[in-house]
């Protein structure tokens, strides 16, 4: 080693951080090649007697010098925390596995007990995870509280044996008594896919310890979505969800707002750039209603909401006593849009809550909107097929069927009651003699919804009501059999009737939805008899208030019904103003 080379390492090394238990080498931009290179170092490290965290970030690492610094650490027993992130810029993808098991090994001879591992920026692929799979499953990391993997280019292939290491990382320690309890994991930007991400939910599931999960920008769509909601659910302590620039749909985000339903400690949530759309973020707007109670940071960001979808979502996150940022940048608000948001926010004295609306999309074109919708059904699709046979390995306990609408129920039983054969036959064809002829019968109407099943009811309200009339007996008969079915969907939790709502908005034309659901042509009594409905103990505020929003905003679809259009947004108006 040439002498200037010895004098600049001497250099960079005297400004080493050394701190009780603690020796830092980050930021040094040292090129350490062989094991003349790293002589200070190691003699640093071997003279640490109490070493219990070592920092190597920012310094490039080769094989042998790799294997210089693991001789030096066998001796180390008390380290717990290895901050090597960016160390291999510049070396081959090929020496870096070799590094990491000579890095790997000598933590395992030593008998170190890690809690924090961070590998960041470490561009190493699936043979990198494999450089590290044996130190995942050993002792070494059975109090591991701490993973970091972002940026590592692991792909699918290294997801899984990620995957599989923490899984057999946490039977080995379950076998002595203390299962691994990891409370952080960090792995955005390693294109882990479906495959990797239903893999991983897997390890997630067993281990039911987590606190932060970070996987942003990761290529899933709503099938590992839905595998990791699932996952979410059984870890109670989670704080931090960032799914970031993940692609959710309706599937993946109404499967995961059911998981958010169960989840009582989530303070700060970001789904930007998630694809939630208006029918997701309403189904959201539903969890905050009834859940989230110390929710703080809530990221919606670039997800193709509307405004008014957006102003449901303001309206629920302002009334959290904890909130402290709602991001809807890069929405379809429009000018306006955005002009009421921030009015919304100002009225309810919630303004510095709301971040920037800078990069608003403006309002969708209607062409667009369909080739959307045509295009969504295709990719689903496909998806389908390539993905579904790698998420169907969850516990019995999660031995569940995710309807089409989103809601997770038990598989229904085959020997469920269908009710009075009249009921049936009014629902298959409704007509004003058969409801008149079901007398006191029409109230069992309410036994055949299923508050699960948004689309059934949705149908079943709009065939109801489109029989109104004048005559005083056909109008009392469809608002008898009308209430049984709302006091039904509309009694059910927060999220079912926002999803039952949703869904009606759809069908109505006034909220833009997924794949293709044929809009119902709309008669002037169907709206009165949603007058009549907002006049009942059964119809909340915060229902009102989302039917006000969106017929408020929506006056083309309505068009044919301007008038009683009207009075149901008076009837809207005046429940929102005067319920308590």
């Amino acid at each position: 080693m040439a002498s200037d080379d010895i004098a600049q390492l001497v250099e960079a090394l005297s400004k080493t951080h050394v701190g009780d238990g603690d020796l830092s080498f980050k930021g040094l931009g040292l090129k350490l090649d062989n094991a003349a290179s790293v002589e200070e170092l190691v003699r640093d490290i071997e003279h640490h007697q109490s070493l219990r965290a070592l920092c190597l970030e920012g310094n490039t690492v080769g094989v042998d010098a790799a294997r210089a610094i693991a001789k030096a650490l066998e001796s180390k027993d008390l380290l717990q925390r290895c901050y090597w992130s960016d160390m291999f810029t510049g070396r081959l993808r090929s020496e870096i596995p070799t590094a990491l098991r000579s890095l790997g090994g000598a933590l395992m001879i030593a008998g170190a007990r890690l809690t924090e591992l961070d590998l960041s920026d470490n561009a190493f692929g699936p043979d990198g995870v494999k450089g590290i799979e044996q130190l995942l499953k050993s002792p070494t990391c059975h109090n591991l509280r701490e993973l970091k993997l972002n940026n590592c280019g692991m792909g699918i292939g290294g997801g899984k044996i990620l995957a599989d290491a923490l899984i057999e990382c946490h039977r080995s320690s379950s076998a002595l008594g203390e299962p691994l309890k990891l409370r952080v994991f960090i792995a955005g930007r390693n294109r882990l896919e479906n495959e990797g991400a239903c893999a991983l939910a897997k390890a997630f599931q067993l281990m039911g310890s987590l606190e932060e999960v970070h996987m942003p920008q990761n290529g899933i769509n709503y099938t590992g979505v839905m595998a990791l909601a699932s996952a979410m659910r059984h870890n109670p302590e989670l704080r931090i969800i960032n799914f970031n620039d993940n692609t959710f749909t309706k599937k993946g985000m109404l499967a995961m707002v059911q998981a958010l339903k169960q989840l009582r400690n989530v303070e700060v949530i970001n789904f930007g750039d998630c694809l939630v759309r208006c029918e997701g973020a309403i189904a959201l707007a539903g969890v905050l209603r009834d859940g989230l109670p110390v929710l703080k940071e809530l990221n919606l960001s670039f997800g193709e909401i509307t405004e008014a979808a957006a102003l449901v979502v303001a309206q629920a996150a302002m009334e959290k006593p904890h909130m402290e940022k709602v991001d809807l940048n890069g929405n379809c608000l429009g000018e306006e849009g955005c002009e009421a948001l921030r009015e919304a926010m100002e009225n309810m004295d919630k303004a510095d809550m709301l971040a920037s609306l800078s990069d608003d999309e403006g309002e969708p074109d209607e062409d667009d909107e369909e080739e959307e919708e045509d295009d969504d059904d295709d990719n689903e699709s496909s998806d389908d097929d390539d993905a579904t046979d790698n998420c169907n390995e969850l516990s019995e306990e999660d031995d569940e069927t995710v309807k089409e609408n989103g809601i997770i129920t038990k598989e229904e039983s085959p020997e469920k009651a269908r009710g009075p054969a009249e009921v049936m036959a009014f629902l298959s064809c409704p007509s004003v003699e058969k409801l008149l002829q079901l007398g006191d019968m029409r109230t069992t109407l309410q036994q055949q919804m299923d508050a699960s099943d948004p689309h059934k009811g949705a149908d079943a309200l709009l065939k109801i009501t489109s029989l109104y009339s004048e005559e005083p007996e056909t109008r009392a008969a469809v608002f008898e059999a009308m209430d049984a079915v709302l006091m039904k969907l509309l009694s059910a939790s927060t999220l079912q009737s926002y999803c039952f709502l949703s869904t009606l908005l759809v069908k109505m034309g006034l909220l833009k939805g997924e794949g293709k659901m044929k809009k119902v042509p709309l008669v002037p009594g169907q709206l009165l008899c949603l007058e009549h409905a907002t006049q009942q103990k059964y119809f909340s505020q915060h229902h009102a208030s989302l039917l006000h929003t969106f017929t408020s905003r929506n006056s083309g679809a309505l068009k044919s019904c301007s008038a009683t259009r009207e009075r149901l947004r008076a009837a809207l108006e005046k429940k929102c103003n005067n319920d308590h």
